[in-house]
């Protein structure tokens, strides 16, 4: 990978590449990884420059520990939401925009308390794995706000009135909650082995395919029918134009591994 300052650890987010993994950590365990500017900074940076690299081949969020993933916004700061009002693009907004236009996939790593924005974060990943023991929540309604960005993330991700029951009543919910719901993919005891099972299952598949295939479906997301029909129709014509779909029907007719060449 090309050394690029994006991704550089800060005292608060730690970003470290695990093979073709890019694994961003939030490294503030004593206040429950609650959302920093620097870390939100950190991360929009991250994953806006992993785009751009082709070694990368996934993005996992956590937290450092085990008791939380993220509490949200750290309420115990002066500016917790902001850091300069004339600013119409507040930091939580510019990495939510980050990771909706990431065509490398986002996981979720869910170790502990899932809180507020905490929420956002987990919501704007394509895919999570969570933690036995994780809780899920959005307590804004407790301290008088109301978890409005995260709703850009995570009003299509959970049935409608399991949604407006969380926002309006604050109270969390359990992991195999969350698995019921949709929320996450996967809830192990051993969240490490099932998400490096998960890993794993994306690793040795198409790069290109994957890259092509989430802008696909990033974009297909809100158009009407014909719209998205015409989008489509297009898009699929392309695929097969890439190295790695013309090596995939070749190793299929050669009953061999394809070897792909992420282009």
């Amino acid at each position: 990978m090309t050394t690029h300052a994006a991704f550089t650890s800060n005292s608060e987010l730690n970003i470290a590449l695990h093979g073709e993994v890019l694994w961003l950590t939030i490294t503030r365990e004593e206040r429950r990884n609650a959302m920093s500017h620097a870390v939100l900074h950190g991360m929009t940076q991250a994953i806006d420059a992993a785009q751009s690299e082709r070694s990368i081949r996934a993005i996992l969020i956590t937290g450092a520990g085990e008791k939380a993933f993220c509490a949200g916004a750290d309420l115990q700061t002066a500016q917790a939401f902001t850091t300069d009002y004339s600013e119409p693009h507040g930091h939580l907004a510019q990495l939510l925009r980050a990771a909706k236009a990431s065509c490398v996939p986002l996981i979720a790593r869910v170790n502990g308390a899932c809180m507020a924005g905490g929420m956002g974060l987990l919501s704007m990943c394509d895919m999570a794995v969570a933690s036995s023991h994780a809780i899920f929540g959005l307590p804004e309604v407790k301290v008088g706000v109301f978890p409005a960005q995260v709703l850009s993330v995570l009003q299509h991700l959970i049935p409608r009135r399991t949604l407006v029951e969380m926002c309006i009543t604050g109270e969390p919910i359990s992991s195999a909650q969350a698995l019921q719901y949709g929320l996450v993919n996967y809830v192990d005891g051993d969240v490490d082995t099932k998400l490096q099972w998960l890993i794993d299952r994306l690793l040795d598949k198409s790069p290109a395919a994957v890259r092509r295939g989430l802008y696909t479906m990033k974009h297909v997301e809100t158009m009407a029918f014909e719209e998205s029909m015409a989008f489509t129709e297009s898009q699929i014509a392309l695929f097969t134009l890439t190295e790695d779909a013309k090596e995939g029907q070749k190793a299929f007719q050669e009953k061999r591994k394809p070897v792909w060449t992420g282009k």
